[in-house]
Order: structure tokens, then C-alpha cells, then sequence
């Protein structure tokens, strides 16, 4: 997701400007505090220049831990930094055009680089009604969506009602995920729930019709079609055997998805979101950021992660003729920096899904083990064989392990990499990391590899007891996503959101890896919360650093891009608890403006899109890997 990872344009207050080979050596740190030129180092371009904007009156956060705070920062007009520190000096490269903006207190930090994302997904899924994940009765839910076909009978007889947020974790006890309680509604449309983890579809009879399914339809590659007790199909359909249904439901009007997708990348803005990651990024949602670019809707960096199927991951040359053929077609879109591959390892470990590969079976709920280990859908031998290919061409691994077994495949494959290769200054990753074995704590720093966490998800909700405790028992329960641990084995750390999974909110999430506190209790802080400093800094540089971007942004010194964002309040300083609703006033990519909360409309822009904030921290929801997301 090659300097193809440099972006190709910085959009600026002056235009646009190349940036591929532009930057020479990080600016030392004496240069980074005062803004003076280091002897015998380039001078920054544009630093003769009077600044753009002068940012003042806040603590700003430089990302540095010898420099951590200064007073003030300059923009130049090619939307590089000028400089960082005393206001007194800072406010010297002034001129007559340039933009004062007081900071008011608050934070002025890098922008959040969210490392794991599908922005475009949550556009999409805006477009269709949501259950909200909430808990129904099987009475409720019918009601719910008679609700639905009432609102829409213009798409009587055949139109399909897709709703999204369908909570497969919270139906009541004893309740059969079958298709005849959607068959029981008054339409013959086509009906699908798409799960709110992205790993379960609930369909009903019309929509298995249309989409051939029937007792002999084999089960694809990394999914599951489930059967009732008569051998028939039941209507529940598990991660990959979404997409039978997926590819017979007609995409939205490409006119309404692009204004989707614009409005989701504006959000993201909102949330102080200058770069992220498309962690699952297939041919029509390069072709969307094509367009959004070409309409000047594309505000972030993007770092599409191309995802490739079972059949690619078991054949490294189509993969890799893949992986270049996306790269040349789309290479050219400003603000797209490919250099990334996606690969699912396994599914998801909360009940009833259990498709997350565990290295012991599950639990069934009384404490006795069963026969299941869940789904691994690549064996390291190919997984290694993947990496040593891609990695030797220069592309990294972006692989989805939840379970500890998956994980372990996962480095394994990339001790596989290295052996082959030595290390070529690739950032392999591991995203999720739900559960990782205390053995293998110790095997990311030596590898390289850069585990990316998703710790708005560490929290003691109903994913996490009630869905997750009786079925995995206390010990491995304990080990749930082991931050603080991965950390003090020198293993890199990069924060991203998943959203639309979860919904979108970067400082809560920030602030839980620290406390790991919901309202239904914390998720052993004393093990795996990790300090405040660390859980800023992945959410931003180690971010940078997964990305292979971290030469250009994640700090802000002179000579990188002006990603910067204004805070509300001082992050460093305020209690713990309240890093949860911080509000970002101002948000600068590359120099260029992309939200200011004081503009006229911006609170809507904020606030108008689906499930921005869960009605509690304990109702926050989703669960791994919309990685795959299914429209």
C-alpha cells in the first residue's frame, strides 16, 4: 500500500506539489526543536519563505521523546513544516499573509494515522437501514424490518433489503439462526442481515434461491455454509460464503456510493484522521478512490492493502502478478501509496462464529474441551512461501490472525521471509492479535514484525464475557490482547480502528488501550494497558513506521508534511477518562485544511454520519476483520 509508499502529491494552502525524492535526511533533533538548520543539512524548502500558518497558544506534541512538547509551529506554503518550538522564535517567520491559528490550550499533535480501516465500507453500509446491533427478540426483529419493507415498497417484489448491523452474538437463548424467520415477513424480496462483525450474513429463502445455494453448494475457500438438521442450507452463511450472496445483491447508484464514501472520508477528518490504511482493498474500491480523487474528494493519504484470496495466498506468482498489475493500474491516483498485501489467516473467536485458530480447542461453555480449533486458511508452509515472494519484490504482509495458532502462522511465515531473504526493511504485520501465546511474545521484535491493535475492542462488554470467557476459560481470557506485553518484548506497536466494525472514534479508542475501561468494567489494565505516551504514539508514528510512511508524517519536525491536527484540550495532561470525547477543531493534510470545526456546517459534517459514537462504551460494537467487509 518503491517509494510508492512517499505519497505522490501533497495537496497544499499553495496547490500541489511533487513530493518523490523530495525529503533528504530526517531533520536532527536539534533541528526539530528550534527550527535551526543542522551544519552541513539541506534547508527545508520553503523555509526562506514566510510561514502559511502559524499554529499557537496550545502544547504541541512533537512525537519526539528528547523534544516532547514546544510552544508553536509554522506551516510553509508547500505544506511542509517550517518550524517547531518557542512561540517567541516560531512567530518570527510571519508575514503579511499568514494565518494565525490559537490552539486555545489544547493539543496540537501529528494527525491520527489509523492503520487499519475500511472508510470506504463505512460509506457504503451508510446506505442501507442498520439494526444498530442491538438485541432482538425474534418478534422484535420482525417488527424491526417489516418497519424496513414499509419504507421502501417502491422495491416491491424483487428489490433486496440489505440491513446492516445485524448483532449474531445477542440473539436470545435458543433462538435458530434459520432462514424461515425471514421468510415469515409479508414481501418475497430477497433479504440479507449483514453480521455487525463482518463474518455472518443471515439470508432468507428468495435470496439462497437467487443466489443458487443449495444442500450440494460446496463451501468455498476460508468459509462456511450452514446446514440445518435436514442437510438443507439454514440461511447462515459464515465469512467468504457472504460473498455467494454478495455477488448477486446490485451495487448502490455509483453517484450516491462516491457522495457515501466522500461523507465517510470526511468524517474520518473530523476524527483527526490523516492517513490510513484500506485494509482490505479490492478493484472496486481503487476504482472509487480513482474517482474521489478526480472530484477532489480524496482528503487522506491512503494506503490501500490488496487483499488476496485463499487461492492467490497458494500461489505466490499470481499473487505477486496481482498485487503489480493493481499497482500499475491505480499507481498514478494522488494520494494512493501502495507497497501492501492482505491476507486473511483466520475468522473470528467469539461464539458462535469460533472461526479465530486456536492452538488448544475451544470450550463448550461448561468448562470441557471440544474438537474445535476454528479455521486456519493458510498453513505456515504457505504463508512462508507468500512472504518470501512478496517480500523479496519489495511488498509487505498485512495478515488478519486472531487466534493464537494464527498467529503463529503468521510468524512463521515471516521467519520464513527472512531466512530466505534477510531482513529488506519490509514492516510485516499481524492485525488484531485477540490472542497471542506468551511464547511468541518475544518472536516480533527479532522478525521486524509490527503488530497492529485494535484495543477500542479491550474492554469488558458482551463480546468479551459473555460471547468469549466460557468458551476460551479464564487463563487464555486473561491474555486478550496483550499490548502492555508485546511492548515490553520490544515488539512495534500501531493502533488502527476497524471501523465501520467499530464505530468511529479515535481518542476513545486511544484512551482505551490505556485503562481498557468500559461501563460493564476494565479488561485487565494491570497486565496489558499501555501508558499514555505509548498508546499516542502508535496511533501516530508507529502507525507511520507500519505504513513505511514514517519518513514523511507521524512527527511533527520540519521538512515532513503539515499533518497536524488542534485539539480541544490538553491530551497530555487531562485525567485518562477524559481523552474520551476530545474534540478535533482542526485538521491539516499536508498543509491543507480538510476540517475546522468553526467552519459553518461543520458540526453536521461531524455528527450526521451513522453510528459515530455508540449510545455507551459498553455497546460499542463489531468484531474483527470488516477486514473483508461484504456490500
Amino acid at each position: 500500500m518503491s517509494l510508492d509508499l512517499a505519497r505522490r502529491r501533497l495537496l497544499s494552502a499553495a496547490g500541489a506539489v511533487g513530493v518523490a525524492g523530495a525529503l533528504g535526511p530526517a531533520p536532527s533533533a536539534a533541528f526539530a526543536a528550534s527550527g535551526r538548520r543542522p551544519s552541513g543539512s539541506r534547508r527545508p524548502s520553503g523555509s526562506r519563505r514566510p510561514a502559511a500558518t502559524i499554529i499557537h497558544g496550545g502544547r504541541v506534541l512533537t512525537g519526539l521523546p528528547y523534544v516532547p512538547q514546544q510552544e508553536a509551529l509554522a506551516v510553509g506554503g508547500d505544506g511542509r513544516i517550517l518550524a517547531v518550538g518557542p512561540a517567541s522564535v516560531v512567530r518570527r517567520l510571519a508575514g503579511r499573509d499568514t494565518e494565525f491559528v490559537d490552539a486555545r490550550g489544547g493539543t496540537v499533535m501529528a494527525g491520527i494515522i489509523d492503520a487499519h480501516a475500511h472508510c470506504l465500507e463505512a460509506g457504503w453500509r451508510s446506505l442501507n437501514p442498520s439494526l444498530g446491533n442491538e438485541t432482538y427478540t425474534v418478534a422484535a426483529l420482525r417488527a424491526k424490518l417489516t418497519g424496513f419493507l414499509n419504507a421502501s415498497k417502491d422495491q416491491e417484489p424483487d428489490g433486496w433489503l440489505v440491513v446492516e448491523d445485524w448483532n449474531p452474538v445477542a440473539l436470545p437463548a435458543g433462538t435458530e439462526t434459520h432462514h424461515r424467520v425471514l421468510d415469515a415477513l409479508p414481501t418475497r424480496r430477497p433479504i440479507a442481515l449483514k453480521g455487525s462483525d463482518a463474518h455472518n450474513m443471515w439470508v432468507n429463502q428468495r435470496a439462497l434461491e437467487l443466489a443458487k445455494i443449495t444442500a450440494s453448494t460446496p463451501d468455498p475457500a476460508g468459509g462456511h455454509i450452514v446446514h440445518d438438521a435436514a442437510g438443507a442450507p439454514s440461511g447462515l452463511l459464515k465469512d467468504t460464503a457472504q460473498d455467494i450472496v454478495a455477488a448477486v445483491i446490485p451495487p448502490p447508484d455509483k453517484g450516491k456510493a462516491l457522495a457515501a464514501a466522500a461523507k465517510a472520508l470526511r468524517r474520518a477528518a473530523s476524527n483527526g484522521i490523516t492517513t490510513y490504511m484500506d485494509a482490505a482493498t479490492e478493484t472496486d474500491g481503487l476504482r472509487a478512490y480513482a474517482d474521489l480523487a478526480a472530484s477532489d474528494r480524496l482528503p487522506q493519504r491512503v494506503i490501500p492493502a490488496l487483499r488476496l484470496d485463499i487461492d492467490l495466498v497458494r500461489d505466490p506468482k499470481a499473487a505477486l502478478a496481482h498485487v503489480d498489475e493493481q499497482r500499475t493500474a491505480y499507481g498514478q491516483v494522488p494520494g494512493l501509496c501502495f507497497g501492501t498485501a492482505k491476507v486473511f489467516l483466520d475468522g473470528v473467536i467469539e461464539h458462535p462464529a469460533q472461526t479465530a485458530a486456536l492452538l488448544e480447542p475451544y470450550l463448550d461453555g461448561d468448562g470441557e474441551p471440544t474438537d474445535n480449533r476454528g479455521d486456519l486458511y493458510a498453513t505456515a508452509t504457505e504463508y512462508g512461501r507468500l512472504a518470501t515472494v512478496l517480500d523479496r519484490a519489495g511488498w509487505q504482509l498485512h495478515a488478519h490472525a486472531i487466534g493464537d495458532r494464527a498467529v503463529r502462522t503468521a510468524l512463521d511465515g515471516y521467519q520464513a521471509a527472512v531466512r530466505a531473504n534477510g531482513r529488506r526493511g519490509n514492516r510485516h504485520t499481524i492485525a488484531h492479535l485477540q490472542l497471542v501465546h506468551p511464547d511468541d511474545y518475544r518472536r516480533f521484535a527479532p522478525l521486524g514484525v509490527v503488530a497492529c491493535m485494535q484495543l477500542q475492542w479491550a474492554m469488558r462488554n458482551v463480546w468479551t464475557m459473555d460471547a468469549l470467557l466460557p468458551y476460551i476459560g479464564p487463563d487464555r481470557h486473561r491474555l486478550m490482547y496483550p499490548a502492555r506485553s508485546l511492548e515490553r518484548h520490544g515488539a512495534a506497536l500501531a493502533g488502527g480502528s476497524d471501523w465501520p466494525v467499530d464505530p468511529l472514534d479515535s481518542f476513545n479508542q486511544i484512551r482505551t488501550a490505556i485503562d481498557r475501561e468500559g461501563e460493564d468494567g476494565a479488561l485487565y489494565p494491570e497486565r496489558e494497558g499501555v501508558s499514555r505516551s505509548t498508546s499516542l504514539r502508535m496511533h501516530t508514528a508507529g502507525s507511520a513506521h507500519q505504513l513505511r510512511i514514517d519518513h514523511e508524517t507521524g512527527v511533527l519536525t520540519p521538512g515532513r508534511a503539515a499533518d497536524v491536527i488542534v485539539l480541544d484540550r490538553d491530551v497530555t495532561r487531562v485525567p485518562v477518562k477524559d481523552i474520551t470525547g476530545t474534540e478535533v477543531r482542526l485538521t491539516l493534510v499536508g498543509g491543507r485544511r480538510v476540517w475546522d470545526a468553526d467552519r459553518p456546517g461543520a458540526e453536521a459534517a461531524a455528527t450526521s454520519f451513522p453510528a459515530a459514537r455508540p449510545a455507551s462504551l459498553a455497546t460499542v460494537h463489531g468484531r474483527h476483520a470488516a477486514c473483508g467487509c461484504h456490500r
